[in-house]
Protein backbone atom coordinates (compact mmCIF):
# COMPACT_ATOMS: atom_id res chain seq x y z
CA UNK A 1 0.00 0.00 0.00
CA UNK A 2 1.52 3.22 -1.32
CA UNK A 3 2.31 6.13 1.52
CA UNK A 4 0.14 8.93 2.29
CA UNK A 5 0.99 11.98 1.03
CA UNK A 6 1.53 15.27 2.37
CA UNK A 7 0.26 18.71 1.71
CA UNK A 8 2.81 21.68 1.66
CA UNK A 9 1.00 22.67 4.86
CA UNK A 10 1.96 19.23 6.53
CA UNK A 11 4.78 20.73 8.91
CA UNK A 12 2.81 23.47 10.07
CA UNK A 13 0.16 20.91 10.59
CA UNK A 14 2.00 19.10 12.94
CA UNK A 15 3.91 22.33 14.86
CA UNK A 16 0.62 23.56 15.14
CA UNK A 17 -0.69 19.92 17.50
CA UNK A 18 -3.01 18.65 14.63
CA UNK A 19 -4.40 15.64 15.00
CA UNK A 20 -3.44 14.14 12.23
CA UNK A 21 -5.35 11.00 9.77
CA UNK A 22 -5.35 9.71 6.58
CA UNK A 23 -7.74 10.93 3.89
CA UNK A 24 -8.17 10.54 0.10
CA UNK A 25 -4.53 9.31 0.01
CA UNK A 26 -3.21 12.22 2.24
CA UNK A 27 -1.89 12.82 5.76
CA UNK A 28 -4.71 15.54 6.33
CA UNK A 29 -5.78 17.29 9.79
CA UNK A 30 -8.74 16.47 11.34
CA UNK A 31 -9.19 18.87 13.97
CA UNK A 32 -6.32 21.46 15.85
CA UNK A 33 -8.60 22.36 18.75
CA UNK A 34 -12.26 21.17 18.60
CA UNK A 35 -14.35 21.13 15.95
CA UNK A 36 -17.32 23.08 17.47
CA UNK A 37 -14.62 25.45 18.61
CA UNK A 38 -13.18 25.52 14.78
CA UNK A 39 -16.66 25.00 12.84
CA UNK A 40 -17.58 28.33 15.40
CA UNK A 41 -15.25 30.36 14.46
CA UNK A 42 -15.77 29.91 10.73
CA UNK A 43 -19.62 31.12 11.20
CA UNK A 44 -18.43 34.16 13.85
CA UNK A 45 -15.25 35.23 11.90
CA UNK A 46 -12.71 33.07 10.02
CA UNK A 47 -10.39 30.27 9.45
CA UNK A 48 -7.95 28.60 7.13
CA UNK A 49 -8.39 25.35 5.55
CA UNK A 50 -5.97 23.51 3.81
CA UNK A 51 -7.64 21.61 0.74
CA UNK A 52 -4.32 20.96 -1.40
CA UNK A 53 -5.65 17.38 -1.57
CA UNK A 54 -8.13 18.47 -4.04
CA UNK A 55 -6.93 17.73 -7.95
CA UNK A 56 -6.41 20.35 -10.65
CA UNK A 57 -6.90 19.51 -14.13
CA UNK A 58 -5.79 21.85 -16.82
CA UNK A 59 -7.64 21.54 -20.23
CA UNK A 60 -6.88 23.22 -23.55
CA UNK A 61 -7.39 23.21 -27.15
CA UNK A 62 -9.63 24.74 -30.04
CA UNK A 63 -12.42 21.95 -28.60
CA UNK A 64 -12.16 22.22 -24.89
CA UNK A 65 -15.09 24.08 -24.56
CA UNK A 66 -16.96 20.97 -27.14
CA UNK A 67 -15.62 17.94 -25.11
CA UNK A 68 -16.49 19.93 -21.27
CA UNK A 69 -19.81 20.63 -22.72
CA UNK A 70 -20.14 16.62 -23.57
CA UNK A 71 -18.25 15.50 -20.53
CA UNK A 72 -20.15 16.89 -17.84
CA UNK A 73 -23.81 18.07 -17.16
CA UNK A 74 -23.74 21.61 -16.26
CA UNK A 75 -23.22 23.91 -19.43
CA UNK A 76 -19.74 25.06 -19.90
CA UNK A 77 -20.96 27.33 -22.88
CA UNK A 78 -22.87 29.90 -20.41
CA UNK A 79 -19.13 30.17 -19.00
CA UNK A 80 -17.68 33.85 -19.38
CA UNK A 81 -13.88 34.23 -19.14
CA UNK A 82 -13.04 34.42 -15.26
CA UNK A 83 -16.17 32.48 -14.09
CA UNK A 84 -16.66 29.52 -12.04
CA UNK A 85 -19.02 26.67 -12.26
CA UNK A 86 -20.12 23.52 -10.17
CA UNK A 87 -20.69 20.40 -12.00
CA UNK A 88 -20.22 16.63 -12.65
CA UNK A 89 -18.91 13.91 -14.43
CA UNK A 90 -21.49 11.33 -14.88
CA UNK A 91 -21.51 7.29 -16.51
CA UNK A 92 -23.58 6.21 -19.45
CA UNK A 93 -26.00 4.83 -16.57
CA UNK A 94 -26.17 8.46 -14.65
CA UNK A 95 -24.31 7.29 -11.78
CA UNK A 96 -22.09 10.40 -10.64
CA UNK A 97 -18.12 9.65 -11.25
CA UNK A 98 -17.64 13.29 -9.35
CA UNK A 99 -18.44 16.19 -8.85
CA UNK A 100 -16.11 19.03 -9.55
CA UNK A 101 -15.72 22.94 -10.50
CA UNK A 102 -14.54 23.99 -13.69
CA UNK A 103 -12.70 27.82 -14.32
CA UNK A 104 -12.46 28.79 -17.47
CA UNK A 105 -9.76 31.20 -17.89
CA UNK A 106 -10.84 31.83 -21.89
CA UNK A 107 -12.58 29.96 -24.75
CA UNK A 108 -10.33 27.09 -24.61
CA UNK A 109 -8.84 27.04 -21.75
CA UNK A 110 -9.41 25.77 -18.37
CA UNK A 111 -8.98 24.32 -15.21
CA UNK A 112 -11.49 21.13 -13.48
CA UNK A 113 -11.13 20.88 -9.46
CA UNK A 114 -11.77 16.97 -8.87
CA UNK A 115 -11.92 15.57 -5.53
CA UNK A 116 -8.55 14.57 -3.98
CA UNK A 117 -10.06 10.46 -3.76
CA UNK A 118 -11.45 10.26 -7.65
CA UNK A 119 -7.55 12.29 -8.85
CA UNK A 120 -6.40 9.23 -10.48
CA UNK A 121 -10.02 7.70 -11.94
CA UNK A 122 -11.26 11.19 -13.19
CA UNK A 123 -7.99 11.66 -14.87
CA UNK A 124 -8.27 8.17 -16.50
CA UNK A 125 -12.19 9.04 -17.39
CA UNK A 126 -11.68 11.91 -19.03
CA UNK A 127 -8.32 10.56 -20.96
CA UNK A 128 -10.75 7.54 -21.97
CA UNK A 129 -13.53 9.81 -24.29
CA UNK A 130 -10.71 12.51 -25.12
CA UNK A 131 -11.80 13.92 -28.57
CA UNK A 132 -10.92 16.01 -30.61
CA UNK A 133 -8.22 19.40 -30.30
CA UNK A 134 -7.86 18.57 -26.51
CA UNK A 135 -4.60 18.46 -24.33
CA UNK A 136 -5.28 17.41 -20.62
CA UNK A 137 -2.69 17.99 -17.78
CA UNK A 138 -3.12 16.68 -14.54
CA UNK A 139 -1.21 18.90 -12.23
CA UNK A 140 -2.27 18.43 -9.18
CA UNK A 141 1.05 17.79 -7.55
CA UNK A 142 2.26 21.41 -8.39
CA UNK A 143 -0.64 23.44 -6.53
CA UNK A 144 -1.39 24.07 -3.34
CA UNK A 145 -4.49 25.03 -2.02
CA UNK A 146 -6.13 27.19 1.16
CA UNK A 147 -9.72 28.62 1.44
CA UNK A 148 -10.16 31.24 3.91
CA UNK A 149 -13.48 31.47 4.62
CA UNK A 150 -16.29 33.30 7.21
CA UNK A 151 -17.40 36.57 7.80
CA UNK A 152 -13.78 38.77 8.16
CA UNK A 153 -12.63 36.82 4.91
CA UNK A 154 -13.10 39.95 3.32
CA UNK A 155 -11.21 42.31 5.33
CA UNK A 156 -8.36 39.85 5.90
CA UNK A 157 -7.80 39.94 2.27
CA UNK A 158 -8.05 43.12 1.68
CA UNK A 159 -4.81 43.87 3.85
CA UNK A 160 -2.53 41.83 1.80
CA UNK A 161 -3.98 42.40 -2.00
CA UNK A 162 -4.24 45.02 -4.50
CA UNK A 163 -7.67 44.49 -5.31
CA UNK A 164 -11.19 44.98 -3.89
CA UNK A 165 -12.38 41.85 -2.84
CA UNK A 166 -16.16 42.74 -3.28
CA UNK A 167 -15.41 43.06 -6.92
CA UNK A 168 -14.81 39.56 -7.30
CA UNK A 169 -18.35 37.89 -7.72
CA UNK A 170 -19.59 34.85 -6.37
CA UNK A 171 -18.07 31.46 -8.44
CA UNK A 172 -15.50 34.26 -10.14
CA UNK A 173 -12.04 34.08 -10.19
CA UNK A 174 -8.91 35.88 -11.22
CA UNK A 175 -5.01 35.85 -11.55
CA UNK A 176 -3.18 38.20 -9.05
CA UNK A 177 -1.49 38.26 -6.10
CA UNK A 178 -2.11 37.93 -2.48
CA UNK A 179 1.00 39.01 -0.28
CA UNK A 180 3.56 39.41 -2.73
CA UNK A 181 2.11 35.90 -4.18
CA UNK A 182 0.82 34.80 -7.58
CA UNK A 183 -2.09 33.05 -6.92
CA UNK A 184 -5.25 32.08 -8.70
CA UNK A 185 -7.79 33.99 -6.14
CA UNK A 186 -11.52 32.23 -6.32
CA UNK A 187 -14.30 33.65 -4.93
CA UNK A 188 -15.96 30.11 -3.73
CA UNK A 189 -16.08 27.29 -0.77
CA UNK A 190 -17.77 24.84 1.14
CA UNK A 191 -19.04 26.41 4.02
CA UNK A 192 -22.30 28.81 3.25
CA UNK A 193 -19.60 31.58 4.50
CA UNK A 194 -17.87 34.30 2.49
CA UNK A 195 -14.96 33.12 1.61
CA UNK A 196 -12.31 32.62 -1.08
CA UNK A 197 -9.55 29.64 -2.39
CA UNK A 198 -5.98 30.17 -3.08
CA UNK A 199 -4.65 27.93 -5.68
CA UNK A 200 -0.86 28.26 -5.78
CA UNK A 201 2.09 26.91 -6.93
CA UNK A 202 3.48 24.79 -4.06
CA UNK A 203 6.66 26.67 -3.69
CA UNK A 204 4.75 29.63 -2.29
CA UNK A 205 2.96 27.80 0.03
CA UNK A 206 4.62 28.50 3.45
CA UNK A 207 4.84 31.85 2.90
CA UNK A 208 1.33 32.83 1.63
CA UNK A 209 -0.02 30.89 4.61
CA UNK A 210 2.10 33.16 7.28
CA UNK A 211 1.00 36.10 5.10
CA UNK A 212 -3.21 35.04 5.04
CA UNK A 213 -2.34 34.30 8.91
CA UNK A 214 -0.57 37.33 9.59
CA UNK A 215 -3.53 39.54 8.13
CA UNK A 216 -6.05 37.50 9.68
CA UNK A 217 -4.70 37.59 13.45
CA UNK A 218 -6.57 40.75 14.83
CA UNK A 219 -9.61 38.49 13.51
CA UNK A 220 -8.96 35.67 15.59
CA UNK A 221 -8.42 33.57 12.02
CA UNK A 222 -8.05 30.18 13.12
CA UNK A 223 -6.42 26.54 11.48
CA UNK A 224 -9.76 24.32 10.55
CA UNK A 225 -9.50 20.66 10.09
CA UNK A 226 -11.75 18.55 8.28
CA UNK A 227 -13.96 17.60 10.69
CA UNK A 228 -15.00 21.20 11.26
CA UNK A 229 -15.19 21.21 7.14
CA UNK A 230 -17.64 18.33 7.16
CA UNK A 231 -20.13 20.20 9.97
CA UNK A 232 -20.39 23.30 8.10
CA UNK A 233 -20.50 21.83 4.89
CA UNK A 234 -23.67 19.32 5.79
CA UNK A 235 -25.27 22.38 7.65
CA UNK A 236 -25.56 23.86 3.64
CA UNK A 237 -26.62 20.71 2.53
CA UNK A 238 -23.37 20.32 0.47
CA UNK A 239 -23.04 16.80 -0.79
CA UNK A 240 -19.64 14.74 -0.07
CA UNK A 241 -18.53 12.52 -2.88
CA UNK A 242 -18.62 9.05 -1.48
CA UNK A 243 -21.34 9.84 1.16
CA UNK A 244 -23.90 11.77 -0.56
CA UNK A 245 -22.54 11.11 -4.19
CA UNK A 246 -20.85 8.18 -5.99
CA UNK A 247 -21.56 5.85 -8.83
CA UNK A 248 -24.60 4.35 -7.48
CA UNK A 249 -26.52 7.50 -7.66
CA UNK A 250 -28.48 9.87 -10.17
CA UNK A 251 -27.94 13.62 -10.01
CA UNK A 252 -31.69 14.24 -10.10
CA UNK A 253 -32.52 11.89 -7.03
CA UNK A 254 -29.70 13.68 -5.02
CA UNK A 255 -31.24 17.00 -6.01
CA UNK A 256 -28.53 17.92 -8.45
CA UNK A 257 -31.45 19.26 -11.11
CA UNK A 258 -29.75 22.63 -10.85
CA UNK A 259 -26.35 21.67 -13.00
CA UNK A 260 -28.14 18.75 -15.14
CA UNK A 261 -28.81 20.98 -18.30
CA UNK A 262 -30.72 18.33 -20.43
CA UNK A 263 -31.22 21.15 -22.41
CA UNK A 264 -27.82 21.66 -23.85
CA UNK A 265 -26.28 19.16 -26.71
CA UNK A 266 -25.41 15.57 -26.35
CA UNK A 267 -23.56 14.91 -22.56
CA UNK A 268 -22.41 11.66 -21.07
CA UNK A 269 -25.51 10.01 -18.98
CA UNK A 270 -28.07 12.53 -20.81
CA UNK A 271 -30.73 9.99 -21.98
CA UNK A 272 -30.71 8.55 -18.39
CA UNK A 273 -30.36 11.79 -16.67
CA UNK A 274 -33.58 13.33 -18.87
CA UNK A 275 -35.56 9.93 -17.93
CA UNK A 276 -35.19 10.19 -14.35
CA UNK A 277 -35.76 14.12 -14.48
CA UNK A 278 -39.06 13.32 -16.85
CA UNK A 279 -40.62 10.57 -14.68
CA UNK A 280 -39.32 11.85 -11.17
CA UNK A 281 -36.71 10.12 -9.07
CA UNK A 282 -37.60 7.05 -7.13
CA UNK A 283 -36.14 8.52 -4.37
CA UNK A 284 -34.91 11.93 -2.65
CA UNK A 285 -31.94 13.21 -0.91
CA UNK A 286 -33.79 14.89 2.04
CA UNK A 287 -32.48 16.59 4.94
CA UNK A 288 -33.69 15.33 8.38
CA UNK A 289 -33.24 16.90 12.15
CA UNK A 290 -33.35 14.45 14.88
CA UNK A 291 -35.98 14.73 17.73
CA UNK A 292 -34.56 12.27 19.84
CA UNK A 293 -30.80 12.19 21.09
CA UNK A 294 -28.57 10.57 18.90
CA UNK A 295 -26.49 11.04 16.25
CA UNK A 296 -27.27 9.27 12.66
CA UNK A 297 -24.45 7.63 10.21
CA UNK A 298 -24.01 6.82 6.61
CA UNK A 299 -25.12 3.31 6.61
CA UNK A 300 -28.26 3.56 9.16
CA UNK A 301 -31.64 2.63 7.53
CA UNK A 302 -34.20 4.77 7.60
CA UNK A 303 -37.96 3.46 8.69
CA UNK A 304 -41.63 4.84 8.63
CA UNK A 305 -43.53 2.41 10.88
CA UNK A 306 -42.14 -0.85 10.36
CA UNK A 307 -41.18 -0.25 6.69
CA UNK A 308 -37.81 0.64 5.47
CA UNK A 309 -37.99 3.95 3.45
CA UNK A 310 -34.81 4.74 2.97
CA UNK A 311 -31.05 5.29 3.85
CA UNK A 312 -28.55 7.97 5.88
CA UNK A 313 -25.95 9.59 3.62
CA UNK A 314 -24.46 11.82 6.23
CA UNK A 315 -25.19 12.97 9.76
CA UNK A 316 -23.38 14.78 12.38
CA UNK A 317 -24.21 17.14 15.43
CA UNK A 318 -25.00 20.82 14.36
CA UNK A 319 -22.48 22.79 16.32
CA UNK A 320 -24.89 25.85 14.84
CA UNK A 321 -28.51 24.22 15.57
CA UNK A 322 -27.07 22.00 18.64
CA UNK A 323 -29.30 19.50 17.23
CA UNK A 324 -28.30 16.09 15.23
CA UNK A 325 -28.83 16.34 11.30
CA UNK A 326 -28.30 14.52 8.29
CA UNK A 327 -29.48 13.84 4.88
CA UNK A 328 -30.95 10.31 3.39
CA UNK A 329 -32.34 9.25 0.36
CA UNK A 330 -36.12 8.59 1.47
CA UNK A 331 -38.18 6.92 -1.05
CA UNK A 332 -40.16 9.50 -3.17
CA UNK A 333 -43.51 9.26 -1.72
CA UNK A 334 -42.56 9.63 1.52
CA UNK A 335 -40.11 12.45 1.16
CA UNK A 336 -42.22 15.71 2.07
CA UNK A 337 -41.02 18.42 4.52
CA UNK A 338 -42.67 17.49 8.07
CA UNK A 339 -42.73 13.90 7.79
CA UNK A 340 -42.00 11.88 10.76
CA UNK A 341 -39.44 9.27 10.50
CA UNK A 342 -37.66 6.76 12.35
CA UNK A 343 -34.06 5.65 12.44
CA UNK A 344 -32.41 2.35 13.20
CA UNK A 345 -29.59 4.25 15.49
CA UNK A 346 -27.62 1.03 17.17
CA UNK A 347 -30.98 -0.81 16.77
CA UNK A 348 -32.93 1.52 18.82
CA UNK A 349 -35.53 3.18 16.86
CA UNK A 350 -34.66 7.12 17.25
CA UNK A 351 -37.65 9.49 15.77
CA UNK A 352 -36.44 12.33 13.54
CA UNK A 353 -38.39 14.93 11.33
CA UNK A 354 -37.54 15.90 7.25
CA UNK A 355 -36.81 19.50 7.30
CA UNK A 356 -36.28 21.97 4.52
CA UNK A 357 -32.44 22.26 3.62
CA UNK A 358 -30.17 24.31 4.10
CA UNK A 359 -29.92 23.80 7.44
CA UNK A 360 -28.42 26.97 8.32
CA UNK A 361 -28.73 30.55 6.00
CA UNK A 362 -25.53 31.16 4.39
CA UNK A 363 -25.32 35.00 5.12
CA UNK A 364 -24.08 38.07 2.77
CA UNK A 365 -20.16 39.13 3.05
CA UNK A 366 -19.56 41.84 4.93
Amino acid sequence: MDAAKKTPFYEIHVANNAKMVSFAGFEMPIVFTSIIEEHQRVRTSAGLFDVSHMGEFFIEGTDAETFLNYLTINDVSALADGQAQYSAMCYPDGGIVDDLIIYRFEKNRYMMVVNAGNIDKDFSWIKEHLSGKVSIKNDSDAYGLLALQGQASMKILRKITDINPHEIQFYHFMETSVGGIPVLLSRTGYTGEPGFEFYHKTQYSKELWHAIMNAGEEFGTALIGLGARDTLRLEMRYCLYGNDIDHTTNPIEAGLGWISRTDKGDFIGKEVISAVKANKPERKLMGFVMDDRAIPRHGYDVYADDEKIGIVTSGTQSPTLNKAIGLAYIRRDMAKIGTEILINIRNRMMKASIVKTPFVDSKPAD
